[in-house]
């Protein structure tokens, strides 16, 4: 199996909580990238929040936008909308920062919005993001870079095997500790 335009999802937990990795379509891509949530909202039936046109967001959107402009074929990898299974209520982002690199390498990334933290859609997301790599051949290795600074974030990716790999300096994050897990 490869990566593909498919919602990818996560099994359930024990309260039930079920995410799906929906992909982000490229007119609410462009919309969600100029703040223009109305515009973003006319073009899908997802429920999206406020919360994804906020600065931090707006920046992820952009750098996608310009990515799949560049090289269309990574689309299915990069940032996907983070969508409640039962509700349908989009509650963050999450995805790759682009497909494999030589190496077989992905970087994840996601976020929840502050209205819907402390629920496990962070670690639901984590855990298809995991599913996703381990199913496409081409990757060996994911990697997760963390501020030293976001406690919860670290604490969740050391529980599923992540290793620190080294540090890097991040021009938006600054300093980050970078974790990997092998899944090839």
């Amino acid at each position: 199996m490869t990566i593909t335009a498919d919602p990818w999802t996560s099994a359930p937990s024990s309260p039930g909580v079920r995410v799906k990795l929906v992909q982000v379509p490229r007119d609410v891509l462009d919309a969600l990238a100029d703040g223009d949530l109305a515009k973003a909202r006319s073009l899908t039936d997802l429920g999206l929040t406020p919360y994804l046109t906020t600065a931090e967001c707006r920046g992820v959107w952009h750098r996608r936008r310009g990515q799949i402009a560049m090289d269309p074929t990574e689309a299915p990898w990069v940032t996907r909308l983070v969508v409640d299974a039962g509700t349908g209520t989009v509650v963050g982002r999450a995805g790759f920062h682009g497909k494999p690199d030589a190496t077989g390498m992905v970087e994840i990334g996601y976020s929840i919005d502050p209205l819907f933290r402390r629920r496990g859609y962070a670690r639901y997301s984590l855990l298809a993001l995991i599913d996703a790599a381990r199913h496409d051949p081409r990757v060996n290795t994911v990697r997760a870079s963390i501020r030293p600074d976001n406690t919860p974030s670290r604490n969740l990716v050391d529980q599923y095997g992540f290793r620190v790999v080294g540090e890097q300096w991040d021009e938006e994050d600054g300093l980050e500790t970078v974790l990997e897990l092998n899944v090839g």
